[in-house]
């Protein structure tokens, strides 16, 4: 099957309220949509989600790569459905790039890109065979979704805490930044109860000893795991991180590309993966990475990249229950954090967290053209590019 036509639609969805971290705050989505048409008329849809401090990807670079590397590698190929065959097999030959010349732009990888442009291939070719994603990966449990606190005032955060336990979500995320973490952390405890699975985020805000600091005055609060305290680099950093607090350390900017895996658990550095599609490169990079945590005994976190819409939201739901155990999820917010999400259907979890499996053909949703028209800053047609 041959792909004949791709339009790229970076969006800005307004968000119901902002979101903030100690990296950056947020009051919209930035994705970018990838909608490939086959020769057949079959349409997909993909997503991707650029972040500068992740994997050094911008928008405005995302969308160069996309339009100078992966058109013209789709373009080219000649496309084989799905025909039973092992899902990792499958995804890695669609031969999508993930890198290039990276020398002087700080990219990590160009997993984002790629994400967007595999999901779209995947939604494209199994809606073509009329197959869901579920039965190339099957299902092999309920997904039950965690809440997430911003980095907010202890007032704030209060609120939201409550309302999560009021939604009878089970576990919870904490944002943390060094500024009043033990006074925050202390007030969300006090009005969760002590039942409430609670975890933290540093998003590499804090050095090591810091980190180690932090982990030590937060242990009272009986909490699950601590999300890349420090900034990506050297593996046996996090590693002394880990070594110091009995609180398992999850990696997540540290955890990029599969190398990046195989030097976390070489290093012994964490206890956790964080998985997010757009960071990781997709399916099937993620999946392969996802096979090196299960063999190391690392526990799998699925997450999410803020502002996500419905199309990696229902990739992330996937995933999180074809994998064999996954300690958390995250994601499916939906119209929850966005003012209109682009599924003609609402996918976002429900009471306690709970999310239905998406069994439609491709990725199961159903995309509104109309609404990829309305949030669009930026549209960029390549069907008339040559290979």
């Amino acid at each position: 099957m041959k792909i004949v036509d791709a339009t790229l639609f970076a969006l800005q969805i307004p968000f119901v309220e902002a979101f903030a971290h100690s990296v950056r705050s947020r009051s919209s989505s930035d994705s970018i949509v990838v909608r490939l048409q086959a020769d057949d008329g079959t349409v997909g849809y993909g997503e991707a989600v650029a972040r500068p401090y992740v994997t050094g990807e911008t928008v405005a670079s995302c969308l160069e790569f996309m339009e100078r590397a992966l058109w013209p590698a789709v373009q080219a190929t000649d496309y084989a459905p799905w025909a039973g065959q092992d899902a990792i097999a499958w995804l890695g030959s669609l031969a999508l790039p993930s890198d290039g010349d990276n020398s002087t732009t700080g990219v990590v990888a160009w997993n984002a890109a790629r994400c967007g442009f595999e999901l779209a291939l995947v939604d494209c070719l199994l809606k073509s065979a009329g197959v869901s994603l579920g039965e190339l990966l099957p299902p092999r449990h309920p997904v039950t979704y965690s809440g997430v606190i911003t980095a907010s005032s202890v007032e704030g955060a209060v609120k939201h805490a409550k309302r999560f336990k009021q939604f009878g979500l089970p576990h919870m995320k904490v944002k943390i930044t060094g500024e009043a973490d033990r006074e925050r952390l202390a007030a969300i405890r006090a009005a969760v109860g002590p039942e409430m699975s609670l975890r933290v985020d540093g998003n590499g805000a804090y050095s090591v000893e810091d980190a180690i600091a932090t982990c030590e005055a937060l242990a009272e609060f009986h909490i699950d795991s601590a999300e890349q305290m420090i900034p990506r680099g050297d593996p046996q950093e996090l590693a002394t991180v880990q070594g110091a607090t009995a609180i398992p350390q999850m990696a997540d900017e540290s955890l990029i590309t599969r190398a990046d895996a195989e030097a976390l658990i070489e290093a012994k550095a964490c206890r956790g993966f964080n998985l997010r599609l757009s960071k990781c490169g997709g399916l099937g990079p993620t999946l392969a990475i996802a096979e090196l945590a299960q063999a190391a005994g690392i526990q799998m976190q699925v997450g999410c990249q803020v502002g996500e819409t419905a199309i990696l939201s229902a990739a992330g739901r996937h995933l999180a229950a074809y994998l064999p155990e996954i300690s958390f999820c995250e994601g499916s917010y939906g119209s929850l954090l966005l003012r209109e999400d682009l599924s003609r259907r609402p996918i976002h979890f429900g009471h306690q967290g709970l999310a239905k499996p998406l069994k439609g053909p491709g990725l199961g949703v159903e995309i509104q053209d109309d609404l990829l028209e309305k949030y669009a800053q930026q549209v960029i047609s390549l069907s008339a590019k040559a290979v």
